[in-house]
């Protein structure tokens, strides 16, 4: 089962990214973006171009020349890819033949030029420009890019087939292909690059040794894009999916390097036999016993990092399917109710993180009293944004004793101000009503009920639960009386939670006359 971004829309925890300006300079490293510019300027004059734009063979080398990749082993085609980086992402543009002049024709070896490319004159002075415009033109070129790995070559989709389409010179004619006949789902294929790069984008967000910090082997990444969380024990077709997509995974990896999105560690030359004369499938039979190998030996099979750079395209790419991807510091400058709502939903080392930047950016009597406002509210949210507000108050200081002072006959921040007085430290702070503690128990769970995951998953939940009902003796008892409008949600929560059966039919039995007495 892959992560199906679009249509699950998780909650993302938030990532962390450089600014802008060192992601724009990341970019113009990254080596496709880099090469593509050089060919650019190698194209000031004008380059002779066919009918997609590409290279003619006469004006290869000269380009291959250019990029001084003339000893490399693969110089030809990572000179043919920095160009069509080149073309989709407009740092040259193409004028055909007719508009062209002179500067078209037909070349040295009999090739006609449809077209003319020329350097983008307005991206002349690129490198020195705004990032925002920088980061904008590298994704042009990473959604080309990405788009090309999803779509495979007519050997791979034609196999054995493709020699009949052939004419007498090896080519292949225009019509001679029935697209509408092939095998192909184009949406899907474009789904499974999604969900591939969603899974290592959640991976490594959530990387315990920091983001992005730890390589994932590859058949780790397959079986978490193709296979349930719950599955127990792969199945011979399982093992075959997951083996399949490796090989798939690898080919891609060794492209997107260029692109500057990841750091990739390629499959060991010894995991596939005799791979460069077999096609994909086949291929995947040489990978052995990936259901049974342990870490050290998986990572043989390649290892996969998302860069800063690669973090941000992801980002970018979500952010435009309309996925909510949060970024560490956004919040900043945002109203005390945005923040405290996203609160909620982050990790606790994040919300404190963000609360620790919006403070920041404000005297703190005058936060204080901000985040007490947004606070309020007798809304589903409120418990939540009201939790958010403690985590944020508790960053402050003396300074900020006159905001809580000023809201302790509140019946909704009354309970929250006092405790935050009394953990200071603080004089002539008034003792709570039976009614406030109540209250402020039930918000405080009614938060906690509202966050992420299920029950039986956060044992510190229950833990929380256990310890609150335990506090008092006739605990439900009082509780369903309390004037909060979670109330009866709270107990019956509790009811579920409790490990005590006896005080956990106390709890349903109590949530039963709270909805009665509403």
């Amino acid at each position: 089962m892959s992560l199906d971004i679009k249509d699950d829309r998780p909650v993302l925890p938030a990532v962390r990214l450089p600014s802008e300006a060192e992601l724009a300079r990341q970019a113009l490293a990254a080596p496709l973006f880099a090469r593509a510019l050089r060919l650019a300027g190698w194209a000031a004059d004008g380059v002779p171009v066919g009918a997609g734009g590409e290279l003619l063979d006469a004006q290869l080398p000269e380009a291959v020349a250019e990029l001084r990749l003339a000893e490399a082993p693969e110089g030809e085609a990572e000179t043919v890819e920095a160009w069509n980086f080149a073309v989709d992402t407009g740092l040259v543009t193409i004028t055909e033949t007719e508009e062209a002049g002179d500067a078209a024709g037909t070349d040295d070896a009999g090739e006609t030029a449809i077209g003319v490319a020329t350097r983008e004159d307005g991206l002349l002075d690129l490198a020195d420009g705004d990032p925002e415009e920088i980061l904008e033109i590298w994704g042009d070129g990473v959604d080309a890019v990405l788009a090309d790995v999803a779509t495979p070559s007519f050997e791979e989709l034609l196999g054995d087939d493709l020699g009949a389409l052939l004419d007498e010179n090896g080519q292949l004619a225009p019509d001679a292909i029935d697209l509408d006949a092939l095998d192909w789902d184009t949406e899907a294929a474009s789904g499974l690059v999604d969900s591939v790069l969603g899974q290592l984008y959640l991976l490594g967000v959530t990387d315990e040794e920091g983001q992005g910090v730890t390589p994932l082997p590859l058949p780790m990444l397959a079986a978490a894009v193709l296979l349930p969380e719950e599955v127990e024990e792969l199945t011979d077709e399982a093992l075959d999916d997951v083996s399949a997509l490796v090989v798939r995974l690898d080919e891609w990896f060794r492209v997107l390097v260029g692109t500057g999105l990841v750091e990739y560690q390629p499959m060991d030359a010894a995991v596939l036999q005799d791979e460069a004369d077999e096609d994909p499938a086949e291929a995947a039979g040489g990978i052995q016993d990936i259901g049974d190998a342990d870490l050290d030996d998986l990572t043989r099979y390649g290892q996969v990092r998302l860069t800063p750079l690669g973090f941000h395209g992801i980002r970018s790419r979500m952010l435009s399917a309309g996925v909510e991807a949060p970024l560490v510091g956004e919040l900043a400058k945002a109203p005390a109710g945005v923040l405290l709502e996203a609160l909620i939903e982050r990790a606790a080392a994040a919300a404190t993180e963000e609360a620790q930047g919006w403070l920041a950016e404000r005297e703190p009597l005058a936060a204080a009293r901000e985040l007490l406002v947004a606070a309020r509210g007798d809304d589903p949210a409120g418990p939540g944004r009201r939790l958010g507000a403690q985590l944020t108050l508790a960053l402050l200081g003396a300074e900020a004793e006159p905001a809580l002072r000023e809201v302790l006959a509140d019946a909704e921040l009354g309970g929250l101000a006092r405790v935050w007085l009394v953990e200071r430290g603080a004089a002539d702070v008034p003792p709570p009503s039976e009614e406030m503690v109540f209250w402020l128990t039930i918000d405080t769970l009614a938060a906690q009920l509202g966050g992420e995951g299920e029950e039986e998953s956060r044992p510190e939940l229950r833990e929380l639960v256990t310890g609150l009902v335990d506090q008092h003796t006739e605990f439900f008892d009082r509780a369903w009386r309390t004037e909060h409008p979670a109330t009866a949600e709270v107990l019956e929560a509790v009811g579920r939670m409790h490990p005590d059966r006896s005080l956990a039919k106390q709890a349903r039995k109590a949530a039963f006359k709270a909805r009665s007495r509403g």
